[in-house]
């Protein structure tokens, strides 16, 4: 199945103020300085009001760990500096349009606006090839190259119920 996707992202924007410039060349001195490091080129910044709450850098293959992107690191960072699993009112700036996993995570982290330098194709372009990812989230199930199965659902409900009758529980 060929699904289209925007390779080329948004178009660049000339509207940015000189704040905008600063914390966007700060996310991309980290991406520089992390592949001198020995790390990805991918680096975040999380700004609200006008202060850093916390950064990340891409550390996949340092900690072995697949989900370690700049911008998931720096959400974690930011999350547990400011003790809340929310960053509502939140700018995140990324030396890279963000993957289908950190722009997943940045949704479930309620920022309020994304800001990136690199678009996804320029990272396509250097070996990081997210297409793959949007072309299979589009497909039916039986169609993945990931084969899932469904079962037991009828004892996994027992979560969700419990759940939904808890009432000290905090949504999210």
């Amino acid at each position: 199945m060929n699904v289209k996707y925007r390779p080329e992202g948004l178009p660049e924007s000339k509207d940015f103020s000189p704040e905008d410039a600063k914390f966007m060349q700060m996310a991309i001195d980290l991406s520089i300085e992390n592949v001198h490091n020995g790390g990805g080129p991918f680096g975040a910044v999380v700004v609200r009001d006008g202060e850093v709450i916390a950064t990340g850098v891409n550390r996949v293959t340092d900690l072995n760990d697949p989900t370690a992107h700049a911008e998931v690191t720096a959400i974690r960072n930011a999350c547990s500096k400011v003790k809340d699993f929310k960053l509502t009112g939140a700018t995140v700036y990324s030396s890279c349009e963000p993957c289908p996993m950190c722009l997943s995570a940045l949704y479930w982290a309620g920022v309020d606006c994304i800001c990136y330098g690199n678009t996804k194709d320029d990272a396509s372009r250097i070996d990081f090839d997210d297409s793959f990812i949007y072309e299979q989230l589009a497909m039916d199930y039986e169609h993945r190259s990931i084969h899932m199965r469904h079962f037991m659902r009828a004892q996994a409900q027992d979560a969700f119920k419990a759940w939904s009758a808890k009432s000290d529980k905090i949504p999210y």
